[in-house]
């Protein structure tokens, strides 16, 4: 019986031993090839891009020129200004004759109504000044002298 065991577990061995080996067999065998696929046609945005690309550059170039155009109007504008104050200016600057004075009449000044200017003394004292008096007497120098609070 035991030979009928031993054979019957040689029997798997060896089918199990087949099996690895087939599977080594066939890890080992080349794929099948594959049919030639063609490849799918693919589309690029760099055109798509550039149209973008060129309608920027083109708005961005009509903005300067445009900007150009009205600083030279502004500088015109400014030109024609300041030739006009310079043509005023010289038509103001222009001397005038003054009448000559008639000489067959003799000049006879009128006396002001106004009255006269009553004269008073300086005073040379410091009014706003605390702290300081000028005194002085006869023909003496003058004498400051501080007060002291």
């Amino acid at each position: 019986m035991e030979k009928a065991h031993t054979k019957a577990a040689l029997k798997v061995k060896d089918e199990l031993n087949k099996d690895i080996l087939y599977d080594k067999f066939k890890t080992t065998q080349k794929p099948v090839a594959k049919e030639h696929t063609k490849p799918q046609e693919f589309k690029l945005h760099t055109s798509q891009r550039a149209y973008k690309r060129a309608m920027f550059n083109y708005s961005v170039a009509t903005k300067i020129y445009l900007d150009q155009l009205q600083k030279k109007q502004i500088e015109r504008v400014k030109k024609i200004i300041e030739e006009e104050e310079v043509r005023t200016l010289r038509k103001e600057m222009i001397p005038r004759a003054q009448l000559m004075p008639f000489f067959d009449r003799p000049f006879n000044p009128q006396r002001s109504n106004r009255p006269l200017t009553i004269p008073r003394e300086p005073s040379f004292h410091m009014i706003n000044s605390k702290s300081w008096n000028c005194h002085s007497a006869g023909n003496e120098v003058y004498h400051f002298q501080s007060w002291n609070y």
